[in-house]
């Protein structure tokens, strides 16, 4: 029992350090700490799933028996880390040898940075000339200034202390052979930029959820998948969450309860629509008192198309109904999801989405005649209603 909490704390005392680093870290030295590759000639590389990682706060996965050693130097060797081939980073690697340098990193992480809501205003703010197209150059330009709005992009120091430099140019690389074709003459359409940016969001849910999968057995433990969910809480709040989440293991109702791909990949969803989402749970709880269960289900169903399954409800309730009565703490559970989200944008002041908002203000203006009051058409933030009954 002295060594399980041993452990628990050693797990607890690098999830925070982790946490930290990839909030307030220049990219290099977050680049430094998650990178398990290294070539002969001394290049640091990451696995698909060290990308994930210096994105997403993870905690160890629970059917592993493996105990980080006392100092924090990031993963002790490649091999300590079980990675399923990432067929998605295959496809622009032309190499095969599927690792990610440094400015490929970078360009990860600055599309990430862009939400699905916004996929068609970033294109359109590329699409210059508005053809529906964009090609190399004015994807690199725009990609170079989405960077400079992004927390690791005016954090970096331009690699002075390591040599990783971020604007080191991916041109030459698989990645714009596969958007722009091997002559880097193609045009990008909107129809593949999208489809691109959400397979990308799709890999690195598929990845976290292989990270849980320590067994291989298509499922992960209850318990895995509260970590998933509490991770991204405030440090300040987190301690209270992680006593809810160990209570699942003494739990009969959650001790044999495991999550399918389908149901960890529907709350991942149900994320990217948090805000209707949140807007008819807390309209529904101002005007009913509570939320129950059903409501919760109901709401992901009507307000955004989505199923969740009883196993996931009851880890949620149980997380964010503290007094158990019965009635989600809808304030607790949204601020939870919000800072995931956030986090993976990495925004600086009014952030990525602003940058985006004022590009398109401007290329608004400028195909639009004088006098019209822009503010009121451009991004504004528009309350949803959203009504849904009991049945």
């Amino acid at each position: 029992m002295l060594l399980h909490n041993q452990d628990a704390y050693r797990s607890k005392v690098f999830f925070n350090y982790e946490k930290r680093l990839q909030l307030h870290s220049p990219p290099e030295k977050v680049f430094e700490y998650f990178a398990s590759c290294r070539t002969p000639e001394g290049e640091l590389l990451m696995k698909p799933v060290d990308l994930m990682r210096a994105v997403v706060p993870v905690f160890p996965p629970s059917e592993s028996k493996l105990v980080r050693e006392g100092y924090l130097n990031g993963e002790r060797s490649p091999g300590h880390l079980f990675c399923l081939p990432s067929e998605f980073f295959m496809l622009f690697d032309v190499d095969n040898d599927g690792l990610i340098s440094f400015k490929e990193h970078i360009f990860f992480v600055t599309l990430l940075s862009i939400q699905e809501s916004s996929f068609s205003a970033a294109f359109r703010m590329f699409d210059k000339d508005n053809d529906g197209e964009i090609d190399k150059e004015e994807f690199k330009k725009v990609m170079q200034s989405m960077r400079s709005h992004t927390r690791q992009g005016v954090q970096h120091r331009d690699g002075r202390r390591t040599g990783l430099r971020a604007n080191a140019s991916v041109e030459n690389g698989g990645l714009m052979e596969y958007l722009f074709g091997k002559d880097g003459n193609g045009r990008l359409t909107h129809d593949k930029f999208v489809r691109f940016i959400r397979d990308l969001h799709d890999e690195i849910v598929r990845l976290e959820f292989a990270h849980y999968d320590y067994k291989s057995r298509k499922t992960i433990p209850a318990k895995d998948f509260a970590h998933s969910i509490v991770a991204s809480a405030d440090l300040s709040h987190l301690g209270r969450l992680l006593e809810r989440v160990d209570e699942l293991s003494n739990d009969p109702r959650f001790r044999d309860v495991r999550i399918t791909f389908d149901e960890f990949k529907n709350f991942a969803e149900l994320r990217k629509k948090l805000s209707p989402f949140s807007s008819g749970i807390f309209s529904f709880a101002e005007v009913q008192g509570l939320l129950t269960r059903d409501d919760f289900q109901r709401a992901a169903s009507h307000v955004c198309g989505l199923s969740l399954s009883d196993n996931v409800v009851e880890i949620v309730f149980h997380l964010f109904d503290a007094n158990e009565d019965g009635n989600l703490s809808t304030e607790e559970f949204v601020s939870v999801l919000q800072h995931r989200e956030r986090d993976i944008a990495q925004p600086v002041e009014t952030g990525i989405m602003g940058f985006l908002s004022c590009c398109w203000k401007f290329a608004h203006c400028h195909h639009t005649s004088a006098g019209v009051q822009f503010n009121d058409i451009c991004f504004r933030k528009i309350p949803v209603t959203t009504d849904f009954h009991r049945s």
